[in-house]
């Protein structure tokens, strides 16, 4: 491949310019690319664009993309204090520089650098936004988080070891303060802990973890709501509905037994208790008393 070098539309990093252009006696000074490592593949492109799929092709495209690795992990670098590993950021890097050399369209006159940029830059941040949140939360909100983690790092003097206020930082971005609230909440979502891990928080690994700090299920919760509902739904009830379901459950009197002492038919009493329960479910349920599946009182 041709070692001849050319001007590059890159952004500036320390240390990518060098104080003189390597070459020998022979050099020549003009215009500097920002990047000393930045190839000259023209050719190449040129040639894959009038190639049909080959393994000639497949060839040039690899060559190509082993030229401009330097700058796609010059771009993974940039990135490298978001949390994630720096070798998976350099894989994802090489992933948008493969996609940039094969949609790259030399007749279109523009230079691959100023097409590959961009597409590089824009695969690891597809990365950090599909991959790298371990709870899912909205495109929106994600980008509130990045505008608010970008806003308390502008801000934050030191001073006040919980960061800037919310309004502060309300001001700084332009965003209300609901907004920098759902912001500060997304950046806990961007990553979790294992429920093994310590739960003193301070890096130790022995003691009690995260896990014994959970509860179990404890079903006398939904016996307390059930109970409390039903309760409001019988103060309803009418005082003879009321009694007829005291001695129908509670002291387990038939329905006979039950007209009897209270001197109506066993018709009468049955559907006079039916007629509680489905007030009661209606109540407490919200149904249709004349739904069918609405089961008869027992006998």
């Amino acid at each position: 491949m041709s070692s001849r070098r050319r001007g590059a539309i890159m952004p500036t990093m320390p240390g990518d310019i060098p104080g003189k252009i390597p070459g020998g006696s022979g050099r020549r000074r003009g215009r500097r690319h920002p990047h000393h490592d930045a190839p000259d593949t023209r050719e190449e492109f040129e040639r894959i664009a009038v190639l049909p799929p080959c393994p000639e092709r497949q060839r040039l495209c690899r060559q190509i993309v082993c030229a401009w690795k330097p700058m796609a992990d010059r771009i993974a670098l940039t990135y490298r204090s978001r949390g994630e590993d720096l070798e998976d950021l350099r894989q994802v890097a090489a992933l948008g520089l493969v996609k940039a050399v094969e949609r790259y369209d030399p007749s279109r006159g523009n230079a691959f650098e100023s097409f590959a940029v961009p597409t590089i830059v824009g695969e690891v941040k597809r990365h950090f936004r599909d991959c790298m949140w371990r709870v899912h939360v909205p495109r929106h909100t994600q980008e509130l988080r990045n505008r608010v983690r970008a806003a308390s790092r502008q801000l934050d003097c030191g001073l006040d070891e919980y960061g800037p206020p919310i309004d502060r930082i309300a001001e700084y971005t332009g965003l209300s303060e609901q907004e920098v609230r759902l912001g500060m909440e997304a950046m806990r979502s961007f990553s979790t802990l294992s429920l093994d891990a310590a739960a003193t928080g301070n890096g130790e690994e022995e003691g009690p973890s995260l896990l014994g700090a959970l509860g179990e299920p404890d079903p006398g919760f939904d016996h307390v709501v059930d109970k409390e509902a039903v309760r409001r739904a019988v103060a309803g009830l009418s005082e003879r509905e009321r009694t007829i379901l005291h001695l129908r459950f509670f002291g387990d009197m038939s329905q006979s037994r039950i007209g009897e002492q209270l001197g109506i038919s066993q018709m009468h009493v049955s559907r006079l208790l039916r007629q509680a329960l489905l007030r009661i479910r209606e109540t407490v349920e919200g149904t249709d008393p004349g739904a069918p599946g609405s089961s008869p009182a027992p006998r």
